[in-house]
């Protein structure tokens, strides 16, 4: 299987793709058509990235049937475009959990303790002991989380170790009906302009998706307390910028940033985000992946989705297959297991203009007989479910089941 690396990548995970007997290319930097000309003239299989965006005419390109984002998210997909053309996308979720948590709790350190301009005042000389032994302290204090993901998991646990209670809103409690409490160790609320309320530290964990896009916007921010501490280090389109220099301004937030509108491409060069110049505001330069630890477990991850899909024909992870069907009605099938008897199934119901959704084929023990469960946008006929019975004489049973 040709697998076609276009983004930075471990050397762990090449050698373990070609240890899973993929032949591997690794061209880091390819983008836009040099990217669509290197999978026509490499003819790969699999593409594997990190936040190389896949769009348009990429699709269209040779004979491509996996995109592997090595990490979290896959917003730098079209994912819809890769479904209408079957191709799976897969990520890596939850293996950069720990380093992402760990940055975060590093910028909620820094922010309560000053920790930059500590450094800043000593390297030009400046001594300033008074000023800088004024930090509240994050034993006792509230940490408020956006989202109960991975991430969110890892923040509430280091969070226990601080001694700091949570307090959580997540779509997935939105959702589904919220778990004890008790038994994970957080609060959970109803909307976010709660947790907002509640907590002296609110640190973003959320995916973006187009309900989450500007969630973070004045309702939530207007409700922090004055002095409290801001973190994003999951995507700045979660976030109302202006509505967070307001709130800057406004209630002295002290806010930690990891992430960026307008970040450069590249891996250097300048830049100046507005936000960085108010007071108490730190930022990083979107790293909270970014570590050896992340990183390599990220390979590993990226290692096994293509080599499950090599060896077995199966997608760990993949994010674009549908959770439901127009299925309405499925055709259960007992037959002795031979040569030709699903293909005169299928003759019969493509005659009859009724699409296969899905389908699958259970051999019993000793490989005599076999269950087919075929799934369909309409129910047969009377009339067609007994010319599938009759028309072949290892079709033991037939029966519908409405969905």
């Amino acid at each position: 299987m040709k697998v076609l690396v276009a983004d930075r990548f471990e050397q762990s995970g090449l050698d373990g793709l070609r240890r899973g007997g993929c032949d591997v290319v690794y061209q880091p930097e390819l983008t836009g058509d040099a990217l669509r000309d290197a999978i026509v003239a490499t003819e790969a299989e699999v593409l594997v990235v990190r936040g190389t965006d896949v769009r348009g005419a990429i699709f269209r390109a040779g004979s491509l049937a996996l995109i592997v984002r090595a990490g979290a998210g896959y917003n730098t997909i079209d994912v819809e475009e890769a479904s209408r053309r079957g191709i799976y996308v897969a990520n890596c979720p939850g293996k950069n959990a720990v380093a992402v948590s760990e940055l975060a709790f590093g910028l909620m350190l820094a922010l309560d303790r000053r920790l930059p301009d500590n450094v800043s005042d000593l390297r030009v000389g400046q001594w300033n002991k008074t000023e800088y032994s004024k930090a509240r302290g994050l034993f006792g204090r509230t940490l408020g989380l956006l989202g109960y993901g991975h991430i969110g998991q890892e923040m509430a646990a280091r969070a226990r170790a601080f001694g700091m209670p949570v307090v959580v809103w997540s779509r997935r409690f939105s959702n589904n009906a919220a778990p004890d409490p008790a038994s994970i160790g957080v609060e959970i609320v109803r909307r976010p302009q709660e947790v907002a309320e509640r907590c002296d530290v609110l640190s973003v964990h959320l995916a973006l998706t187009p309900e989450t896009r500007g969630l973070v916007d004045g309702s939530v921010l207007g409700r922090m307390k004055a002095g409290s501490y801001f973190i994003n280090t999951a995507r700045t389109e979660l976030v109302d910028q202006a509505a967070l220099e307001r709130a800057v301004l406004d209630l002295q937030l002290r806010v930690g940033l990891d992430v960026f509108p307008s970040e450069p491409a590249e891996g250097s060069g300048l830049f100046r985000p507005p936000l960085l110049s108010l007071p108490n505001v730190y930022g990083t330069h979107h790293i909270g992946a970014s570590t050896v630890q992340a990183q390599e477990a990220i390979a590993d991850e990226a290692v096994r989705i293509v080599t499950t899909y090599k060896n077995t024909g199966h997608v760990p992870n993949v994010v674009n297959l549908a959770q439901t069907t127009p299925a309405t009605a499925r055709l259960v099938v007992r037959h002795v297991d031979r040569p030709g008897v699903l293909a005169h199934i299928l003759d019969l119901l493509r005659a009859a203009d009724i699409n296969v959704q899905e389908m699958d084929n259970i051999i019993f023990k000793g490989a005599n007989a076999a269950v087919a469960h075929i799934n369909l946008d309409r129910a047969p006929s009377d009339t067609l479910l007994e010319e599938i019975k009759s028309g072949d004489r290892h079709i033991l049973a037939a029966h519908l089941v409405t969905l």
